[in-house]
């Protein structure tokens, strides 16, 4: 475990490649106490005991080819584009655009309280999942920034030039459904989304019909 600036804490997983997952806690202990402690709970548990097994083999959620239907909200002005431009023009200290976007929300947004969150889904977990699927192993992903914003938990995948994305909404509604099942928090309570420094993309995952 790494402690960055007094409130981040860090740690990496060999996932196939490292990933990075780091907790600003902070702003967990702020935006997480009112109705959310199951995903405090989750977040803390992970960190120290994340099954890296469930990682190796199975459907990866950032790899999911289908689309899902559902409608969605694009929001061109949204604080998230102007975050990303200047986390792209500012982050210096970090190589890739996904470290310097996901790093600079999280120090700087206070509803941001993780990145590269871990989260997988067994196959005895969904009725439907040999059909959907059709691969053997759990499912699995990493969230590229996870935030408590207007009562919800918000699932947001930074996507470069986001306005051709096919399946990132299949990708983030597998993500928020995922963390559902892990937290015990109902999908209800889920916002997901994805973005760059010019596109945002909304819908709620309850909507989606599979």
């Amino acid at each position: 475990m790494t402690l960055l600036l007094n409130q981040i804490v860090q740690t990496s997983f060999k996932h196939g490649w490292f990933y990075h997952y780091r907790i600003n806690v902070a702003h967990m202990e702020n935006t997480c106490n009112n109705g959310f402690s199951q995903l405090k709970s989750y977040l803390h548990r992970v960190f120290e005991t994340c099954p890296d097994e469930k990682f190796i083999t199975g459907p990866r959620s950032s790899a999911l080819k289908f689309p899902v239907s559902i409608q969605l909200t694009e929001d061109n002005e949204n604080i998230l584009c102007q975050q990303t431009v200047t986390a792209l023009e500012t982050m210096d200290r970090f190589k890739t655009a996904h470290s310097k976007v996901e790093v600079y929300m999280l120090e700087n947004d206070h509803d941001t309280i993780s990145v590269e969150t871990p989260i997988w889904l067994d196959p005895c977990e969904h009725p439907r999942f040999s059909n959907i699927f059709n691969e053997d192993g759990a499912l699995s992903g990493h969230i590229d920034v996870l935030k408590i914003l207007n009562n919800k938990i918000q699932i947001l995948d930074y996507k470069p030039k986001a306005v051709k994305e096919k399946y990132a909404t299949t990708q983030t509604y597998f993500y928020a459904l995922m963390l559902s099942i892990r937290s015990g928090i109902p999908l209800d309570k889920f916002h997901c989304g994805y973005f760059d420094e010019n596109n945002c993309y909304f819908f709620d995952p309850i909507d989606v019909a599979l």
